[in-house]
């Protein structure tokens, strides 16, 4: 696919704000997100750099308001719910916002921040993302959790008391020493909580982490599959649709922010080590930005905080593409691959034909998706699609 040349129009798809606060109490021994522990958060002088960041990205509003917002960490419910209304707001005078629209921000089940949900919900926060990641003790100790299982539970039921009705509990599995039973178990528990989203994933060794210093005993793949597989017959049976490789919901509460994500949208970064892709209309070209990823470098601005900015080649869109619609168990329209890369479907036309004859690609004129069979082996799909190809 390196005789690109057949182009087509871009058309804009929706716009995202991801919005990253970077300290949290706690570096946990398996994150390798951009955070950092801190006893004394200069709130306020971060809040004005997140502004001045949000203005230098105006250009790529592009008569769009927004479709979804999402505060990540780190740890953002750290940060006073005053803090989140301020920024909540000028995001909405700068860019305007959708009806309905989706803004999540990402919470750990401490006390601290329980008392404070009440307060974010009438921020405008209207999802809560609950990081538990267990609710047995034993391995919340391993993973340097510092929350126990009531705190987790109790979180939940605390959101649902100050207003919410959308909440996601994020929950590991592949834990150290992790039997069917305990993982089954953690499900159950967040079933029981009637939260309206599961995010659910294997935990993985990342560089630069303490795990990957000193790796505990995981399970063996085989087991790990086997996890896998009774665990997502669990929450089938219990009305939690998959709808992701890793996410869950009820009815009517997929993601509406990761799903423009996986939808290869377009997403605003602010924050220290934030990403952005926009889709620059004018140039007809994909753009990424990434801004300066330590907090104290993100703070030391004149006018805004610095940036680095590429172009995401002609030759890398199909696999950029894919490597994110792909991960959707329903796909994407097969339009979008020419709106989103300005390229014609013919261009991959072959590799698709092959992963079909594999039964590795669903045999649609409508949707791009993966078979059951293929959303196994979705890096076997991609590895189709690479330059070298």
């Amino acid at each position: 696919m390196s005789n690109i040349t057949n182009r087509t129009p871009f058309t804009l798809p929706p716009l995202s704000l991801y919005i990253h606060i970077p300290w949290c109490v706690k570096k946990c021994p398996y994150c390798d997100f951009n955070s950092h522990t801190s006893n004394d958060i200069p709130e306020q002088h971060y809040l004005e750099a997140l502004k001045q960041d949000l203005t230098q990205d105006n250009h790529w509003i592009q008569n769009r308001k927004l479709h979804s917002i999402f505060f990540g960490g780190g740890t953002p419910s750290l940060f006073s719910a005053k803090a989140i209304a301020s920024i909540l707001n000028t995001a909405e005078q700068t860019i305007g916002f959708e009806p309905e629209i989706e803004i999540t921000l990402e919470a750990n089940p401490g006390t601290f921040e329980q008392q404070k949900f009440s307060d974010f919900f009438s921020a405008g926060v209207n999802r809560l993302s609950i990081g538990v990641q267990s609710f047995q003790e034993k391995h919340l100790q391993k993973l340097g959790r510092i929350h126990s299982s009531h705190d987790a539970a109790n979180a939940v039921k605390m959101a649902q008391q100050a207003g919410f009705n959308n909440i996601n509990i994020d929950l590991m599995h592949g834990l150290p020493d992790q039997t069917i039973r305990e993982a089954n178990g953690d499900l159950e528990a967040a079933i029981s909580l009637n939260s309206q989203h599961i995010s659910w994933y294997q935990l993985t060794i990342e560089p630069n982490t303490i795990f990957y210093r000193q790796p505990p005993p995981l399970p063996a793949d085989e087991l790990l599959a086997d996890i896998q597989d009774n665990g997502q017959q669990l929450l089938a049976n219990n009305g939690y649709q998959q709808y992701e490789v890793s996410a869950f919901s009820q009815a009517n509460h997929q993601s509406r922010h990761n799903t423009n994500y996986w939808s290869f949208g377009d997403y605003i970064g602010i924050g220290a080590g934030a990403h952005g892709k926009f889709t620059d209309i004018q140039q007809q070209k994909i753009l990424r930005r990434q801004k300066t990823r330590l907090p104290e470098h993100y703070l030391n601005y004149d006018n805004a905080p610095s940036f680095k900015e590429t172009e995401t080649s002609i030759e890398e869109l199909p696999l950029e593409f894919l490597m994110n619609t792909l991960r959707l168990n329903q796909g994407v329209p097969v339009q979008y691959f020419e709106e989103r890369t300005g390229l014609s479907l013919g261009t991959i036309e072959q590799p698709l034909e092959k992963l079909v004859r594999q039964g590795l690609l669903e045999e649609t004129s409508t949707y791009l998706k993966t078979t059951d069979l293929g959303q196994r082996f979705l890096n076997t799909i991609l590895s189709q699609f690479m330059e070298s190809e």
